[in-house]
């Protein structure tokens, strides 16, 4: 058996730099508002958009945190109501 020089240390939690840079700052991604954070990136015909806390957010309202925990669609509750003006 061969032993490597190189140590690697692992760890459950990303010490990344917060991607929001502006003041206020946005929302934390483990915070009920993380939808209310700036915009980085959107791609509408991928179906996602990326906000400053490092949430992804789906076109069916889904959510892919940073830490990989996904947050179900959270569809409005009018469940495809119509509504028109009379």
């Amino acid at each position: 058996m061969t032993t490597s020089s190189r140590g690697t240390h692992t760890t459950t939690q990303r010490k990344n730099p917060s991607m929001c840079q502006h003041q206020p700052a946005c929302p934390t991604a483990d915070s009920a508002d993380r939808d209310a954070a700036r915009l980085l990136a959107h791609h509408p015909e991928q179906g996602w958009s990326l906000l400053c806390n490092g949430v992804l957010v789906f076109e069916d309202t889904g959510e892919l945190l940073p830490d990989g925990k996904i947050i179900a669609p959270h569809r409005s509750s009018r469940g495809g109501q119509t509504i028109t003006a009379a």
